[in-house]
């Protein structure tokens, strides 16, 4: 941090302007305020950190970059130190019309209607979640609920992957959520080669008419698919699935601890769980970055981009932009318009986006039925936060009136 701020304060302008870095610590604390002077002061800023890059904070404008794929690619995004992962997230870092091949794979999956079959067996894991600290009156948050609950619905309603390995496969990829680390790329190491075995073993099994099925026998331009574009479909899959749903639910609970006025309104109107569902997404969404490279010359914002530059996107800086948004740092349950791009935009936008809002709908609801006078441990250390391009507490101690098993 630059001399002169101090814990509490915005990093400094000059720091904004021209040293913005996505990967400082600083950051983590201070990542709304910091995106708002952005955004009033140098919405698109150009900073000399890993080799130079734009950082993009307004909503137009960032929609505007995500769905221009023409001039902005996602086949390179911003340098991370100690280099990318050794096999591209596959569709993430392919560009139309590739890009449309393989996620035409998916999507069938994900629709809502396909989604809709898994609700009452998703009900089913959120409760057995509960009961398993109900009694107690109190649990680690993340450890507890937020960080199984998505891989277990993931793991038996869409993967069919052995249910023994889920809490390993949780483990590294909040791990390798952090990719700066040592631990980190050595975590994304060791789940890419799970989910090569993985692959492997469901290639011998009889198929199961599941996500798996649809990508191992796909055809890619007219050639079967490689073992490398299989790895890499179920690693965003994976890690789209596991680290940000735990992170969006993870934020959830601590602002529902925070402004108990918003328990008090869903527990009076649980009508309106659907719409607290995309407001609590738009404040406190998991995405925080995403990176592209201009394929040609650009004006963004008033900016001069040139081809071969990197762009940093903020999703969560554009979900709190007052151009968009009236009073866009409260909880608002009257919007008219809530077009927030918690997902991302463009044709890159999450296939899963369907499937994370069911289970954040279902947890919310039961969640809020079953944990009367949610809070905050009393003696809870500052809660610390994952810093990187998806946001999730490190941990979240809660405490609530204990209640029966319904199990």
């Amino acid at each position: 941090m630059e001399a002169g701020a101090t814990d509490g304060e915005v990093l400094t302008a000059e720091w904004c302007t021209h040293r913005f870095d996505h990967l400082a610590p600083e950051l983590v604390d201070q990542l709304q305020p910091t995106l708002a002077q952005m955004r009033e002061h140098c919405p698109v800023a150009h900073s000399s950190e890993h080799g130079g890059f734009w950082i993009v904070t307004k909503h137009a404008d960032v929609v505007r970059v995500a769905q221009d794929w023409e001039s902005f690619s996602s086949e390179d995004g911003i340098t991370i130190p100690g280099g990318p992962s050794p096999i591209p997230a596959i569709p993430e870092m392919v560009d139309p019309p590739l890009h449309r091949e393989y996620k035409r794979l998916i999507n069938a999956f994900f629709t809502p209607q396909a989604v809709l079959e898994h609700e009452d067996a998703t009900r089913d894991l959120v409760n057995g979640l509960i009961d398993e600290v109900i009694e107690a009156g109190s649990c680690d948050f993340m450890d507890d609920f937020a960080r199984p609950l998505p891989g277990l619905v993931f793991f038996e309603r869409f993967l069919h992957a052995p249910s023994e390995e889920l809490a390993e496969v949780n483990r590294l990829a909040t791990v390798a959520s952090v990719p700066t680390t040592a631990e980190g790329r050595e975590a994304r190491g060791v789940m890419l080669r799970w989910i090569g075995a993985f692959a492997a073993q469901r290639r011998e099994q009889e198929p199961q008419g599941d996500v798996v099925d649809a990508i191992l026998g796909a055809e890619i331009e007219g050639r079967p698919i490689t073992d490398l574009e299989v790895v890499g479909m179920l690693q965003l899959l994976l890690f789209g699935g596991l680290d940000t749903t735990a992170g969006a639910l993870g934020q959830m609970m601590i602002r529902l601890c925070h402004e108990p006025a918003i328990v008090d309104l869903l527990r009076t109107r649980p009508d309106q769980v659907t719409a607290a569902v995309e407001e609590l997404l738009r404040l406190d969404g998991p995405f925080i970055f995403i990176g592209r490279t201009a394929r040609r010359d650009a004006v963004v914002g008033g900016q001069q981009i040139k081809q071969g530059d990197k762009v940093l996107l903020s999703w969560v800086s554009a979900n709190r932009d007052d151009g968009e948004f009236s009073t866009p740092d409260e909880f608002d349950l009257t919007r008219t318009s809530n077009r927030h791009v918690a997902f991302g935009a463009g044709p890159h936008r999450c296939a899963g986006s369907h499937l994370a809002r069911m289970n954040l709908r279902i947890a919310l609801t039961e969640v809020l039925r079953r944990m009367p006078d949610l809070r905050l441990q009393d003696d809870a250390a500052p809660i610390p936060f994952h810093s990187m391009y998806n946001r999730a507490p490190v941990r979240v101690p809660i405490a609530f009136t204990p209640g029966p098993r319904e199990a």
